[in-house]
């Protein structure tokens, strides 16, 4: 499928199955580890990441994050890096995730990319948000899942017209991962909350408004604020903030529009705030407004067991730090290659692609306290060590 018939398609779907699209096209991804999947260089000031699969949106390898991680812990130690900047090829996508059915694959047959990609993805994720250096993430297209790891916990994410962001895992059997459980409790009221449980997508200044993007700017300017990053000498984080800042300040797209959740705040913030999923479906049904009820809709159709661990993750991860955040993570992320539903997840959207999966347990109730408990539950030499 060529990128414009992906685009056409997306366009004709509301945001769930669009969102499932979008995970089937990166299940067509190649394994190997293919040559220039990224490309690593230093121009100017800077070091350069370029993720270089445009046609699988750029999707995340485990060959491309041990690239990045080791590239970026040689130019936080060069004295001549004084920036990092990182950026998808093609018009569609940053990184719309990494590549689940490849690692699904793996976690049936006992290999170890199960453990290597999600211990390797958050060790990148924990390097991002400790860069001493002003890192850029250029967001402009598509930016999911794994291409939400590699930008939110940088200093800077710069998003376009063209940006799309959610955080769909919870249809997949998975969580809100690569420290998801630290920066969305951390968006303004509940809206992280609302994100993670409903995969809903914010697209152009809208991810700039909720506080995902730091920055909005015309995607027709983005090469030249590159180059004028690119031209600093010496630059400091205030140096860059101020190149970035001219931009923003520039752009005028959307300006006059408001917030697409503007409206439906109060209700989110009301509705979420609640500390079951249970309780918050429940205030969803009271709420009684087409929106909260087309949330309910959604949400009902997720993994009852994903929607239980991603809510603790929230509440938990909205008081500890990012690294205490990834270890807890990895545990998740374990426990659920040795559980169903992510499996069951995988078969449904990218294999069979009959977009019905059969979730066990099926229905909330059926999730005990201690079956999500036994999610969070340390892995001894196994954890993640930072």
């Amino acid at each position: 499928m060529g990128q414009q018939d992906l685009w056409r398609l997306l366009s004709r779907f509301g945001s769930f199955k669009r969102t499932r699209i979008i995970l089937q096209h990166l299940s067509m991804s190649t394994h190997s580890a293919g040559l220039g999947e990224v490309l690593l260089e230093r121009k100017g000031c800077a070091g350069v990441i370029t993720l270089n699969r445009p046609k699988f949106l750029n999707a995340l390898s485990l060959n491309m994050v041990r690239q990045i991680y080791s590239q970026l812990k040689k130019w936080e130690q060069d004295p001549e890096t004084f920036l990092i900047i990182i950026k998808g090829t093609g018009e569609k996508a940053f990184c719309a995730g990494g590549d689940v059915r490849a690692v699904s694959e793996a976690a049936k047959t006992k290999q170890n990319l199960a453990q290597d990609f999600f211990r390797e993805e958050y060790l990148l994720n924990n390097t991002i948000g400790s860069c001493q250096k002003p890192y850029v993430a250029l967001i402009d297209g598509i930016t999911m899942g794994g291409g939400v790891g590699l930008s939110v916990h940088g200093q800077f994410r710069v998003a376009t017209e063209r940006s799309v962001f959610a955080m769909p895992e919870t249809g997949l059997g998975l969580f809100p991962d690569v420290g998801g459980g630290y920066f969305l409790p951390r968006l303004p009221g509940k809206l992280g909350y609302f994100l993670a449980l409903t995969g809903f997508r914010l697209k152009g200044r809208d991810v700039y408004r909720a506080g995902i993007a730091t920055h909005f700017v015309d995607s027709g300017k983005m090469s030249m604020l590159e180059q004028d990053l690119l031209a600093l000498k010496s630059p400091s984080a205030k140096n860059v903030a101020n190149v970035l800042a001219t931009y923003h300040a520039e752009c005028k797209t959307d300006q006059d529009k408001s917030f697409i959740l503007e409206e439906h705040t109060d209700s989110i913030n009301s509705c979420f705030s609640a500390n079951t999923v249970e309780k918050i479906m429940e205030n969803l049904q009271q709420d009684g407004s087409p929106f909260a009820l087309e949330q309910l809709k959604v949400i009902s159709k997720m993994s009852p067991m994903s929607l239980k661990i991603t809510l603790r993750q929230l509440i938990e991860g909205s008081s500890k730090t990012l690294q205490e955040v990834l270890t807890m993570e990895y545990r998740l992320s374990q426990a659920c290659m040795a559980n169903h539903d992510f499996h069951e997840g995988v078969r449904a959207v990218l294999i069979d692609k009959d977009q019905s999966p059969k979730w066990k347990p099926a229905n909330l109730k059926e999730v005990t306290d201690e079956d999500v408990n036994n999610y969070f539950k340390s892995l001894g030499s196994n954890d993640l060590k930072l």
